[in-house]
């Protein structure tokens, strides 16, 4: 039996991902403790051990969600960088302290949040990240993840993706000094990026490789496929009566943009005029009243996703990892409105692969809309597409897939601490 410490940022799609690696480990007879920023624990399902650092003045997830879904150009984005600074502080603060207490065999952490592993090296743990959104980690030609620009291996693309990368290194000026600074104060090697904040041993993506742009194999590197607690259950109830006499298009901008209502308004519009039905599931984000003032067909707070995605012909996504993963997997075309953090580079995956089409949130019109589904539906292409790269999915291994590859990075022997603890 060993003892494994998770380490992600406050989202909630986030953590998610990291109850399912939980719940495979535990399912072995491993040990799992989730250590969180102080009110991070409240987006934890009932049950799991649940460590939290101090809180950081003036900031609590509930917050950080609620600014995280409203970006506003670069200092919306300022905004959040030093925002997930202040949390990455804090982990590096306290984390250590509290890992000392739990004695973990492995730390596992997202690559969204740097203290995993410069605390993971400052304690000389085995040490493991995890991608649940894209891999932070680009090659030549693939432009940084929060970028929607297209794979463009030639000279001119490095050169524009050369230039990006200088204007984010200056975005992420607050994130930068964060890591130097705990870099410094652990006595590791020189660190300020994500990047240099990755496992050198193991680093997972719940992405596939047909949906990613090209990447060189690499031996440190797998992409898993989708990381859920269970198989999604196609074949659940679902609360309402599909029309089978019209198209079914599904709507979801995931859990921290359900609240925009223009959006939802423009997609039941664009629908009625393609003769589609629409299904939105807006995740808590509207109220009664705004939710009842949608001219859709339906609108849930929630949904079984995999089972409406089953019956649905386009879904209509912000480009979140999760939604994006579940309609391949169902075969089903997208309409991407990306909005924020690495959507944009979602996006152009999703135009890249030909498994549909993107279109701006801001000059988002009933017409614009109307005229992508036209295309989406029209075109049997967008679903073969999708079907190939679900099936790819279906084979991928996921959860299951990454417990065994973190497994591996197990020492020959358990750490000290713990040698101690079992004696």
């Amino acid at each position: 039996m060993a003892r494994f410490a998770l380490v992600c940022p406050p989202f909630p799609s986030h953590i998610r991902v990291f109850e399912a690696l939980a719940g495979r480990l535990e399912a072995r007879g491993h040990e799992s403790v989730f250590v969180l920023n102080a009110g991070a624990e409240r987006f934890v399902r009932p049950g799991r051990r649940v460590l939290s650092v101090g809180a950081v003045e003036g900031l609590d997830p509930a917050g950080l969600l609620r600014r995280a879904a409203r970006p506003t150009g670069p200092l919306g984005i300022l905004r959040t960088v030093s925002d997930t600074a202040a949390l990455t502080e804090a982990l590096c603060r306290d984390a250590p302290g509290l890992l000392r207490e739990v004695r973990p065999d492995v730390l596992v952490g997202d690559e969204m949040e740097p203290a995993a592993g410069l605390v993971a090296a400052s304690l000389g743990l085995p040490f493991v990240s995890v991608a649940a959104a894209l891999p932070v980690e680009t090659v030549p030609g693939m432009p940084p993840p929060y970028l929607g620009w297209p794979y463009d291996p030639s000279r001119k693309g490095l050169k524009r993706n050369r230039g990006g990368a200088r204007i984010a290194k200056i975005l992420l000026t607050e994130q930068r000094r964060t890591i130097e600074a705990w870099a410094e104060r652990f006595g590791l090697r020189s660190r300020s990026t994500l990047t240099d904040c990755l496992s050198p041993t193991l680093r997972l993506s719940q992405t596939v490789a047909g949906f990613d742009f090209p990447r060189p194999p690499s031996p440190i590197f797998h992409a898993v496929g989708p990381i859920r607690e269970a198989p999604a259950a196609s074949a659940a109830p679902l609360p309402f009566t599909p029309d089978p006499g019209r198209p079914l298009v599904f709507a979801s901008l995931g859990t921290l943009q359900g609240h925009r209502l223009g959006l939802f308004r423009a997609m039941a519009e664009g629908c009625r005029s393609v003769g589609a039905s629409l299904v939105v599931s807006h995740c808590g984000g509207l109220s009664d009243e705004e939710a009842a003032s949608l001219d859709a067909d339906h609108v849930f707070a929630d949904l079984p996703q995999a089972a409406v995605l089953a019956r649905a012909s386009v879904c209509i996504t912000h480009g979140g990892m999760n939604t994006v993963m579940d309609a391949l997997a169902a075969g089903v075309p997208m309409l991407c409105l990306p909005i924020a953090f690495d959507q944009p580079g979602v996006a152009a995956r999703i135009v890249h692969h030909g498994v549909g089409l993107r279109s701006s949130r801001v000059l988002l019109s009933p017409r614009r809309i109307a005229s992508s589904l036209d295309a989406l539906l029209a075109s049997s292409a967008f679903r073969n597409r999708a079907a190939a790269i679900g099936r790819e999915i279906a084979a991928s291994g996921g959860a299951d897939l990454a417990a065994d590859l973190i497994e591996g990075v197990l020492p020959a022997e358990a750490a000290s601490w713990r040698a101690t603890e079992l004696a």
